[in-house]
């Protein structure tokens, strides 16, 4: 049995290094062997073009990210944040993986939301499974969760928890994931922020409500709408790894790609 952790917070639009430093100090307590920050953790939502993205991105390989790999490494845990990342083909919407070992994985955001495709390049890679040793653990972004066909190809790929960094909005985002649980049989860390954005035009309220979902729906644990706060849950991944519904469905085995297609 391992605990994960849901990490709820409100960045300071623009200020990445003490946005950092708020983030390290709120996690050095926590005893979890995963922890999941929110969507663009660092930098904050609103940002007013490409060029101040780019300001405040930053590589997967940076040193600034070594506070975060050196509290993975002593805890020991995996460390899941997201953040806006700099490549020679633009800004991606990004999260980060870091395992205790220092191995940093990267998932670029495929479905952008609203405004986000006039700042951030879509996700050029398909998503994928980090496999930490305890878990195999797949990332998706905040809008990802309306697409069933992502969360269903990580389980497919085998993952048995999904990291899912967010700055939601909607109102019915975390219900939809008690919904991808179900239908995959997998755990859920849903890592949301807080407070309020305007700019440009532009008001949004992000409305909290981090959890974490075991994989028959049953909701372990979530934090409150409106203030800072770290939820943790155990998680069983024996739980994760039994696709059957009924003795006698398995949900995978029991899948007919054969009838899905479209003409």
């Amino acid at each position: 049995m391992k605990v994960a952790a849901a990490v709820q917070f409100h960045p300071a639009l623009g200020d990445v290094e003490g946005n950092l430093r708020r983030l390290e100090a709120a996690v050095e307590s926590v005893q979890a062997d995963l922890i999941v920050l929110p969507e663009l953790a660092l930098s904050g939502y609103l940002l007013g073009s490409d060029d101040e993205a780019a300001a405040l991105a930053q590589r997967p390989d940076a040193a600034l990210f070594g506070g975060l790999a050196e509290l993975a490494r002593a805890k020991p845990a995996t460390v899941v944040v997201g953040f806006a990342e700099l490549s020679d083909a633009g800004v991606y919407n990004s999260s980060l993986l870091i395992e205790p070992s220092g191995e940093r994985s990267v998932y670029r955001k495929v479905h952008l939301f609203s405004g986000e495709k006039e700042t951030f390049t879509p996700g050029d890679r398909p998503p994928h499974v980090v496999d930490v040793g305890w878990a195999r653990l797949g990332m998706m972004i905040c809008f990802d969760w309306i697409f069933p066909e992502l969360a269903r190809t990580l389980a497919l790929s085998g993952a048995d928890v999904l990291c899912h960094a967010t700055n939601l909005v909607l109102p019915y985002c975390q219900n939809a994931m008690v919904t991808r649980c179900i239908e995959n049989r997998v755990y859920a860390v849903v890592a949301n922020r807080v407070g309020r954005e305007a700019r440009g035009g532009v008001d949004l309220s992000f409305t909290g409500g981090s959890e974490i979902v075991a994989p028959g729906g049953e909701i372990l644990a979530k934090a409150g709408p409106d203030d800072e706060e770290i939820v943790t849950a155990p998680i069983d991944v024996a739980a994760a790894r039994e696709k059957r519904v009924t003795p006698a469905n398995d949900l995978f085995i029991d899948r007919r790609p054969d009838l899905y297609g479209l003409d």
